[in-house]
């Protein structure tokens, strides 16, 4: 694993509950994704949720940001959302999985 995604969520609170239901969903997809290696949906507060994910490559990371997770994302965003999502690209200095 040597690239990654830190996404921050923001969810209106009238749909914190969607949200966090739409992510756990995801979770099947993330699992689908050849180039995906690992995938973690989280919640921070009542509204506040994220996603950190990781990938052998750009090619992988490229992929996952044009795939479902991330069209249902934006979808979400236009009347769920506060914000748009903070979607920062991120490079793993250090990995260690049991």
């Amino acid at each position: 694993m040597k690239v990654g995604l830190l996404v921050r969520i923001e969810a209106k609170p009238e749909y914190a509950g969607e949200v966090e239901a739409m992510l756990r969903g995801a979770q099947e997809l993330a699992e689908r994704e050849e180039g995906t290696v690992a995938w973690f949906a989280f919640r921070e507060s009542a509204t506040t949720f994220g996603v950190f994910d990781t990938f052998e490559d750009e090619q992988g990371r490229q992929a996952h940001l044009a795939g479902r997770i991330a069209a249902a994302l934006g979808e979400a965003a236009r009347t769920k959302l506060s914000a748009p999502p903070v979607i920062a690209p991120v490079d793993l200095l250090g990995t260690k999985v049991s």
